[in-house]
């Protein structure tokens, strides 16, 4: 759906399990500077079923964004990262957005290609600083195929 300079919404994929963050982030991309249609999946099973249109999914719009936890349950994400950038949806982009600190955790996202990765803050102030750094870096210079 155009907004009102005629660009349509951005097509987020939110793949987390936990209820505060999805509440959190949802907040502050509320607070962007442009349009959002967030899709959310619970865990790395269902962020593949959406991705690749498998049931129930089948007739899901693609996302131009994906917002990704690396804990989540059945499929981690590094394995919903790796099968991302082995397929042919391997140009969106891949945030990750984990509780995770761990230098190994971060090395190995940026392995599989993970386009950026971000500790989770723990207020919605912290959530609108990464929808800037979004919008900044990857909406406003055209990385993003709306």
């Amino acid at each position: 759906m155009p907004d009102e300079e005629g660009n349509k919404s951005v097509k987020l994929l939110l793949v987390e399990d936990h209820l505060p963050d999805i509440v959190l982030t949802k907040k502050a991309f509320c607070k962007g500077e442009f349009e959002y249609d967030i899709q959310i999946v619970r865990d790395g099973e269902q962020a593949l079923k959406y991705l690749f249109h498998l049931h129930p999914f089948e007739n899901t719009a693609s996302p131009n964004l994906i917002l990704l936890d690396i804990n989540l349950p059945k499929k981690s994400g590094h394995e919903v990262l790796k099968e991302i950038k082995n397929s042919a949806y391997s140009g969106i982009p891949v945030i990750i957005l984990s509780s995770s600190e761990s230098e190994q955790d971060k090395l190995k996202s940026y392995k599989l290609y993970a386009d950026s990765y971000f500790v989770k803050p723990s207020g919605l102030s912290g959530f609108v600083e990464i929808v800037k750094y979004i919008e900044d870096h990857w909406i406003q210079v055209g990385k993003l195929n709306k």
